[in-house]
């Protein structure tokens, strides 16, 4: 399957992962528990994976990093719902 890419909004159990293919059409839009999340990104090719900075973003960043992922920490002011700044 190829993503380009990745959004993944962490939480404490259940992580949400939407996925875009190159032509910006919705490919993946599910929740994955905590044991099948790396799993899960074992399967697909390397794309850029971004995720809000928080204190578990860091973790989840070095674990995909060294599966090859190119992941990008966001600010929180930036991942809030309906907020665009330029």
């Amino acid at each position: 399957m190829h993503v380009t890419p990745i959004c993944l909004d962490l939480a404490k159990n259940v992580f949400q992962v939407h996925g875009l293919s190159e032509t910006d059409e919705i490919v993946i839009i599910r929740p994955f528990r905590r044991t099948h999340l790396l799993p899960f990104f074992t399967k697909i090719e390397p794309c850029q994976t971004g995720m809000e900075a928080c204190s578990g973003a860091h973790h989840r960043a070095r674990e995909l990093r060294a599966m090859g992922h190119n992941r990008r920490l966001i600010l929180r002011i930036y991942v809030k719902r309906k907020v665009r700044r330029h």
